[in-house]
């Protein structure tokens, strides 16, 4: 066992990397990859991006909140990230008052910065090889349960040692290349996070729903927040007494810019790739899985914009989850379409009829190799089904149908949990929820559900067939008009009573129960399937590295992090077309579009200090304001808001979306394609400075500015 390990780690660290693709692990950059990134342009070495001991550039990288990357940019615990990854923050903390998705929010001192509950921010301090704890006593022929209690048992093991090791730390612990590699990540934690200052969203999400994921883009997609410490400096709840984070590391900012063919590099925290997805998955995702997702959502989302167009507190109540919803839904309608044109799968085949070939002349039947494939197959087409029910009832029913949110909160008043936080609870929920529009989209929703769903929840049959001759309008007119739930006092009023057959008998709290339990069920019948599926993923990303052992190789992504390179990049979407590398506040001019105020407005200022030329030390060499560029950087969902930097390890952008013509890019890398969208820093300091006057903070920022403007 152990020598099969180290041929493994040999294949995987041995041999120079390719630019370009790639999410690369830090610990083995100096193996891996600095030599080439070096030849492309980086005057850093390994140990100065991540060093074990001393203070790097990974000091600075952050994961923000629960799916995104930000990155400390002053000694102060500055922290620049997306506008779209603070949104639902920002949206939190906005009433139709204090409309900070409308018109923006700016702290001008430290006093005026606004507490965010519930917002985390977390910095990696150590990263582990545990591969020869989790894999060493693991018998080569060992599958299923047998693999599965083994690795269970390490796991426990190596976490509770690296707890007692680190107490009050966060202890994570992530596998990689389909089971063949283990990571830990000692993690500190910090809960005070305030937002310092957001542009509107006009500016923040210019372009909406219209411009997303497309190029040329011109959105300044990025707000700033603070992370705060105790008198000791370690990671603390809110107090007002709390005080602004000394970190030991910060990222410069440069405003020197970038030329077509310059280095350019991303750290941050990528979601989640599947680079080894088989061709019988992509028949899933196209088939099934997507198709669902785009249809679901779009009719969702066409009932939530009348209302939000409608209603400023609706606008404001339902902004954050309409961005998360349309989002991954228009992500879902360019990946099908990046699949189907560039011809995905044809390539998964070849590569499956290339390694199957491989299994058989080189491996032993019970090695497991010959079979991969076949398990693969059949754990996809074993759980079907259970599969396309379950994302069913999970998009029309459980993300859609909010009094079920509201039930399942109120459920908690019978555990252990206390009273006042459930309350608590609830009253977070109500602040974002309209009853009359949860009514209008939870009838489209049981609609669908009841015309799509082949294995639905037993209160279709039960209630919907037999109560109201299934008729779903009649049923959700019931439900609002019966359900405790359907506002808060009613609610509150029920978990003050303590009644607990009267919840019991609640008709959104049947629902619930009805829509968990075949929830479970339905996942219950594809963890039947999985065992098959994680076996022969493991096997065959396994043999696909022993099959080319002079390929260098990196894992999919899982929120950990990483690092990618390349160049700053125009690309050719189609033939007889070019787009340039960047973009400029002429374009947003020339954009403003005034019969689709809700995407393309320009705000009044923002065209005074255009009109003036009045851009200050921001401008680029010939007197244009920088807004948005492209790099070839290998990124993906969990990205967003990471930090591009020079070659110097300086800051000049914040990467925020990928590019609508290689939107396959998280089965299969298209080089020629493939491009990440960054806006400007110079941008960003631009808003911060001229249109929102808050030169302030640029005054705790370390400014590297040896450009054209200062010559």
């Amino acid at each position: 066992m152990k020598k099969v390990f180290l041929l493994f780690i040999a294949a995987t660290i041995s041999l120079s990397a390719m630019a370009d693709e790639g999410m690369w692990l830090l610990p083995y950059l100096q193996k891996m990859n600095i030599k080439a990134m070096q030849d492309e342009g980086c005057k850093l070495t390994a140990e100065d991006i991540y060093s074990v001991n001393n203070s790097s550039l990974k000091d600075a990288i952050v994961i923000f909140g629960g799916g995104c990357t930000g990155e400390i940019v002053s000694s102060e615990g500055l922290l620049f990230t997306n506008h779209h990854c603070g949104f639902g923050n920002i949206q939190s903390l906005s009433s139709v008052e204090h409309d900070y998705l409308k018109n923006g929010f700016w702290a001008m001192n430290n006093g005026q910065e606004i507490p965010a509950p519930g917002l985390e921010v977390r910095f990696i301090r150590q990263i582990g090889d545990v591969t020869a704890q989790m894999l060493g006593n693991v018998p080569s022929i060992a599958k299923g349960e047998q693999r599965e209690d083994i690795l269970n048992d390490n796991y426990n093991k190596i976490v509770a040692e690296l707890q007692e090791a680190n107490p009050g730390k966060e202890i994570v612990l992530k596998s990689f290349f389909g089971g063949n590699q283990f990571f830990s990540f000692v993690i500190d934690v910090f809960k005070d996070v305030r937002l310092v200052g957001t542009p509107p969203t006009s500016i923040g999400k210019f372009g909406g729903d219209t411009d997303n994921w497309m190029w040329p883009r011109h959105t300044g997609d990025f707000s700033i927040f603070r992370v705060y410490a105790n008198s000791d400096n370690e990671p603390a709840e809110y107090s007002s007494d709390n005080v602004p984070y000394k970190t030991d590391s910060h990222l410069k900012i440069s405003l020197n810019g970038y030329e077509e063919g310059d280095f350019a590099m991303i750290m941050g925290f990528p979601g989640s790739t599947e680079r080894y997805m088989t061709s019988f998955e992509i028949d899933r995702m196209l088939e099934i899985e997507n198709p669902q997702r785009i249809f679901v959502r779009g009719e969702r989302q066409k009932l939530l914009k009348e209302d939000m167009l409608a209603s400023d507190k609706v606008r404001i109540q339902y902004a954050s989850k309409y961005a998360r919803s349309s989002n991954y839904w228009k992500n879902s309608i360019g990946m099908s379409r990046g699949i189907e044109k560039l011809h995905v799968k044809a390539d998964k085949q070849a590569q499956e009829e290339a390694f199957h070939k491989w299994a058989v002349e080189n491996t032993l039947l019970e090695e497991g190799y010959v079979d991969a494939l076949d398990m693969i197959k059949s754990s996809v087409e074993q759980g079907e089904v259970a599969f396309a029910s379950l994302q069913y009832i999970n998009e029309t029913l459980r993300a859609s149908v909010e009094i079920m949110g509201a039930a399942a909160i109120g459920g908690k008043a019978w555990s252990k949990m206390p009273k006042q936080d459930i309350i608590e609870m609830l009253e977070g929920f109500y602040k974002d929820h309209n009853s009359s529009t949860d009514r209008k989209v939870a009838k489209r929703m049981f609609q669908i559900a009841k015309e799509n769903i082949k294995d639905k929840p037993s209160i279709f049959a039960d209630v919907i067939e037999k109560d109201f001759a299934g008729d779903t309008d009649k049923y959700v007119d019931y439900l609002y008009d019966n359900s405790a739930f359907a506002s808060l006092e009613s609610a509150l009023e029920l978990i003050e009573s303590g009644k607990k057959g009267v919840y019991m008998k609640d008709p959104a709290a049947l629902l619930y129960k009805s829509v968990l339990e075949k929830s479970k069920e339905l996942s219950e019948a594809q963890n039947q399937s999985k065992e098959l599926f994680t076996t022969g993923h493991r096997l065959y990303i396994d043999g696909l590295m022993k099959m080319n052992p002079e390929k260098s190789w990196y894992p999919d992504a899982n929120f950990t992090l990483r690092l990618t390179y390349g160049q700053v990049l125009p690309y050719d979407p189609v033939d007889g077309v070019t787009y340039k590398y960047y973009t400029t506040l002429k374009g947003i001019i020339e954009k403003e579009d005034l019969a689709n105020p809700t995407e393309f407005t320009v705000e009044a200022k923002l065209k005074e200090l255009y009109e003036a030329k009045d851009y200050g030390r921001y401008a680029d060499c010939e007197g244009s304001l920088p807004v948005a560029f492209l790099a070839n950087c290998d990124i993906t969902g969990g990205n967003s808001g990471s930090p591009i930097m020079n070659g110097n390890g300086e800051l000049i952008g914040l990467a925020f979306d990928g590019n609508w013509e290689a939107m396959s890019g998280d089965v299969a890398f298209e080089p020629a394609l493939q491009r990440t969208i960054s806006v400007d820093v110079r941008y960003v300091l631009f808003i911060v400075d001229k249109f929102a006057g808050a030169g302030w903070l640029l005054d705790e920022m370390t400014i590297v500015d040896d450009s054209c403007a200062t010559k």
